[in-house]
Order: C-alpha cells, then structure tokens, then sequence
C-alpha cells in the first residue's frame, strides 16, 4: 500500500482511441498526488506507462509525451507556494519525478503534487489502460517502495461530427468581386468542392476556398466531406447570387418580365416600352439592331443602309423614298422584277452605259443607243394603228431599207441603190398606186392619203398590220395591243401613256427588272407571268427589243409638280400636286401584286 494517494483526471474528460487513416486522438493527462495523512518523507516517483497499440496500452510512443510536474506546498505560509519538480523519462515507458534538490522532502499532509503528461497519442484500441506508480520513501525501518495501480479509460471512437456552416462571403456578387467560401468542420474529413462543370479537391486542414474566376451568374456549390475510414460522406450547398448575371443562353417557357436587357463588355441596351422596344448604344443615343432577317409588319425610320457607310442609302423623305449611294449621289434599285402601277422616270437604260437607253419626251419615248444616235426597237411583232418613220431596214446595214418621201415610199438595198419589192407578181423599180389590197375585196386594203398611208380591213374599218419585226426610228399611233382583244394594250394621252389590261379602261401593269425614280438600267423589262412579253436591252448599236408587248399604268417624266408615293401602315399613299394644293389618294393593297379599285 503506498503511503501517497494517486488520482488521474484526463482532459477532454474522455479519452478517445485513435484511428488510423484520422488525426490522432491526443489528450492531456493529470496524475494528481495527495497526501491524507501524515508527512511522508519521498526520494522518487516513477510513473510507468503501457506502450504498444492493444487494448491496455496507453499510446504507441510516450516521446510525443510533454511531461512536468509541480508540487504545491498548501502548509507552510498564509498563501500556497507552488515550485516545479523535476520530472524525466527514463528508458521507453517511465516517467521519474523528483525533488529540485535531487534529496528526501517531506510530503506534508494537505500538500499536492501534479503530474500533467501533455499531448498522449492514444493508443488505437478502446479499453483500460493501467499506469503503474511506484513511490520510494523513507521510513523509520529504511527506504520503502511501494506500487499503485491508476486505470485510465480509453474510449471507442466516435463518428467524426459533420461539417457544418458552409457560407460565402458575400451573398451578392458584383461585377470584378472575388468569391471566398469558408466552413467549419473536421481535419479529418477529405473536402472537395463541386460546381457547374467542374471540381476542386481541397488541401487537407483548409476550410477556405475561392474559385479561380468568379462566377457569372447565381451558382450552386457543393461541399463534399468524405470520412477516409468509413467513406461516409456528408454534402453541405450554398448558393451566390450574381447582380448582374451573365448567361450562355436562357430558356423562359412562361416570359421574362424585366424593364430593360444590357449587354456585358458592351453596354448595348434593349428598353421595353408601351409601344414596343428601344435600342440604345453605349452612350445612351439610339442604337442599332444587326441581325440576318427582320420579319416585321412595318418598319418606322428615317433611313436604312448597308452595313457600311459607303453602301447604298433609303431615305424617307414627305414626298416618298429617295434611293442614294453612299456618297449622296442618286442610287440605283437592283431587283429580279418591278411590278408597279406606274414608274415616273426620266428614262430606262440596260445595265451599261453603252446599252440602249429610253427617253420620255413630252411628245412620247425617244429610244437612242448608248452613244446618244437614235436606237433601234427590236421585238418579236409590232400591231399598230400607225406608224410614223423616216425609213424601215432590216436587222443588218446590207438589208433592204423603205424610205418615205413626200410622194410615196423607196425599196432600197442597203448600199443605197434601188431595191426590190418581193411578191406573188410585182417586181417593180416604184410603184405609184392610190391604194393596195389582197386579192378580195374583204381582204385588207392600203391608201396613200397626202399624210402618208391608211391600213384598213375590207369593208373600210381600220386594219391591223402584221408583220415579224418591225425595226423604226419612230411609232405614231392611238393605241398598241397584243394580238388579241384580251391582251394588254398601250393608248398615248397627251399627257404621256396609259396601259390597260385587256377588253376595258382597267389600269395594266408594266412588268420589268428593275425600276429607278430617275432612270431604269436593266437588261430586260420583263412580265411577271409565264409568256407574258418583255423588253430587253441589246448591245450599244442595237437599242431594245420588245417581245409581246408593253403594260404601264403610267410612266412619265419627273419634276417638283409630278406625283409622287408615300408608305405608311395603312398601304401606299400616291400624293400630287393640283390647282397649287397637294391632294392624296390613298391606295391599300393586300401584296404588291393586288391592284387597288
């Protein structure tokens, strides 16, 4: 029995057994002495500690051990003195306390001694482990040495607790702040974070973790923290809002309600009116929308151009639509077809400058080549009520040329010398005849009035005159019609034109390539439905040809008192001047091809 008491206190209050593949489990160990009795005169005190990784075994390595020891003498004045002893391993599993002076002291009654091993490693196993003090006094009979057994229990493991407050540090975003994500939890655990398209493993004993880019719109990240010994893993979310948040794309099946949309870099802006949107630039001024196609009921703007600033410019003036380059000068319209009521223009040429070009005198169309000399009309047939020309050639300079003096007509051959008038029986150097009929009396008949010559049918109704080609300077004539009452048909007003559709006054339609408010260059004026005629445009020396025939509402010259065209959403207002006031007649067409009433 020994003379000394021996108590053992432990902090935490329960040791745990440590675990391989965790932190160790560590703890600090009180051995407390007490004396109840009498003085005991002490030399030594050896603690003895089990080493090794069973059941009683107190840790694996007592070197990790930090020991020391005081002694509190509570006795000998008013207050208690509290000197340190010496304490000092001895081999590989005792500790041997002893006095400063090395020599016998007295253990006074209601004197303590602590012994505190600081950070034990517990030993892996759970159970009871027996330290083994051994105290070696003086006694009236000689040196005593006497043995205690203190009991130190140690645990089962507990689960490692679960990480907790997994937290931003800014629950809102702005644009170029960082983002740091912080928890509390275990060194234990294996962390790793995981977030939209990718992961990250976390440094063992960090709780703190910032992406490498901040993220640009409302992301989710999860804390994964995985138990290395049993796998069991534990999954803490948190959620950082972005202020102005940036998206790759966006799907809204029910509508987005928002004032406004603004680009990132570009603060290009898209304002949500009562009447529609606004597009706004950097700076706040009107913006502009660039897209592929534009499908809209109607477009309000004061102008529109290429993408660049020397492409071509619409502009939108009172009066109607101005079409200009990019340099101011007047444009050109380039379109498959034109299909128009009317085309006011000062004339129409092919799409060069050498191709033959149509004028609109007041007194009709002057047809000219490129050069300026007057052109030629090539078509397939022309059916006239008249025709007014200085002479008639065929398509070649060697050809047969007609030329009309005063006192009749001259068959010349191309060089110039008198030519000859193919028929059934006549092979005449002149002919001078009142008149020229077929073979009956219902057959067509010519005249020669003092004016020229009259074609008339047999019983004395103007005729037609039928013919392949006719190739002239000039046609006078009161109207021109396809070769059927049904065809589409030209009469010539003093103020210019008209062209009608078939039997009746029902406005026609001129059907061409393209249609230019100061000129027309096109290749062809073309109808707009299988076998309808159309005009085109030969080279410099040849002028036009015109196959089928010609349909216009009205073309005429322009000026500051000609009509002109305005849009609206309502249709098309055709606007003019009379009597010194400008007058409108609104037109309202389902499709362009839709003639108004």
């Amino acid at each position: 029995m020994t003379a000394l008491t021996y108590t053992i206190l432990t902090d935490p209050t329960s040791l745990e057994a440590s675990v391989d593949g965790r932190s160790p489990s560590t703890g600090t160990m009180y051995l407390m002495v007490t004396n109840t009795r009498r003085t005991v005169p002490w030399l030594r005190i050896e603690v003895k500690v089990p080493v090794g990784d069973g059941a009683g075994h107190l840790t694996r390595d007592i070197s990790t051990i930090k020991p020391r020891g005081e002694y509190t003498d509570t006795q000998s004045n008013p207050q208690a003195d509290t000197q340190p002893v010496i304490v000092q391993p001895q081999g590989a599993n005792v500790f041997q306390v002893t006095s400063q002076s090395g020599r016998i002291e007295g253990f006074a009654p209601g004197d303590y001694m602590v012994l505190t091993l600081e950070n034990v490693t517990v030993a892996p196993t759970a159970g009871v482990a027996v330290l083994m003090v051994t105290e070696i006094i003086k006694t009236n009979k000689g040196w005593q040495t006497s043995q205690a057994a203190v009991p130190v229990v140690k645990a089962a493991p507990k689960e490692i607790p679960a990480p907790r407050d997994f937290r931003p540090d800014k629950a809102m975003l702005d644009a170029g702040e960082d983002l740091a994500l912080s928890w509390d939890g275990s060194d234990d655990f294996s962390y790793e974070i995981r977030f939209p398209g990718g992961r990250a493993d976390i440094a063992q004993g960090t709780h703190t973790w910032s992406p490498a880019e901040a993220p640009k719109r409302a992301t989710t990240y999860i804390l994964v923290a995985t138990d290395p010994t049993t796998q069991k893993q534990h999954f803490l979310t948190t959620t950082v809002q972005v202020r102005y948040p940036v998206l790759e794309t966006l799907t809204a099946t029910t509508g987005i309600d928002t004032p406004w949309v603004q680009g990132t870099a570009n603060k290009g802006r898209v304002t949500f009116t009562g009447t529609g949107v606004e597009i706004f630039n950097n700076s706040g001024g009107l913006g502009t929308v660039t897209a592929d196609k534009a499908d809209l009921n109607g477009v309000n703007t004061e102008w529109v151009q290429g993408r660049s600033t020397d492409d071509g410019k619409i502009t939108f003036p009172q009066d109607g639509l101005d079409v200009r380059q990019g340099s101011g000068a007047w444009g050109t319209v380039h379109a498959d077809k034109a299909d128009l009521n009317g085309v006011n223009t000062e004339w129409v040429q092919g799409r060069s400058t050498d191709d033959g070009k149509i004028t609109f005198p007041q007194d009709g169309l002057d047809v000219r080549q490129g050069s300026g000399a007057w052109g030629t009309v090539h078509a397939d047939t022309a059916d006239l009520n008249g025709v007014n020309t200085e002479w008639v050639q065929g398509r070649s300079t060697d050809d047969g040329k007609i030329t009309f003096p005063q006192d009749g007509l001259d068959v010349r051959q191309g060089s110039g010398a008198w030519g000859t008038v193919h028929a059934d029986t006549a092979d005449l150097n002149g002919v001078n005849t009142e008149w020229v009929q077929g073979r009956s009396t219902d057959d067509g008949k010519i005249t020669f009035p003092q004016d020229g010559l009259d074609v008339r049918q047999g019983s004395g109704a103007w005729g037609t005159v039928h013919a392949d080609t006719a190739d002239l300077n000039g046609v006078n004539t009161e109207w021109v019609q396809g070769r059927s009452t049904d065809d589409g048909w030209i009469s010539f007003p003093k103020e210019g034109l008209n062209v009608r559709k078939g039997a009746g006054q029902a406005w026609g339609t001129v059907f061409a390539d393209k249609a230019d408010v100061n000129s027309v260059i096109t290749n062809e004026i073309h109808g707009s439905g299988e076998g309808k005629g159309y005009i085109q445009f030969l080279d410099q020396d040849k002028g036009v040809r015109i196959f089928g025939g010609v349909s216009a509402g009205w073309i005429r010259g322009l000026s500051d008192d000609d009509a002109w065209i305005r849009f609206n959403e309502k249709g098309i207002w055709v606007l003019k001047n009379q009597n010194g006031k400008r007058e409108s007649a609104n037109v309202s067409c389902a499709t362009v091809n839709d003639r108004p009433a």
